[in-house]
């Protein structure tokens, strides 16, 4: 099966502290296997094998701290 990934918007970070923890809580989200994330464009890269649902997503990411997230 090929790797899928889908790309979102998280808005609200200001230092790298804040990615560490944006990723940290989206990579425990089940079947994510991979995440990219930079502060300078706040675009979140998550690959996984199969496709995840943007609630678990939006969750991990608003749990993570006063973050939101948007599809893209």
């Amino acid at each position: 099966m090929d790797a899928m990934e889908t790309t979102y918007s998280v808005s609200g970070m200001d230092c790298d502290h804040c990615v560490m923890h944006v990723k940290q809580a989206v990579g425990e989200v089940p079947g994510v296997t991979g995440i990219e994330l930079a502060l300078s464009d706040g675009l979140l890269h998550v690959t996984s094998d199969e496709p995840i649902d943007f609630a678990q997503i939006q969750a991990a990411v608003e749990d993570a701290g006063d973050y939101s997230v948007v599809v893209l």
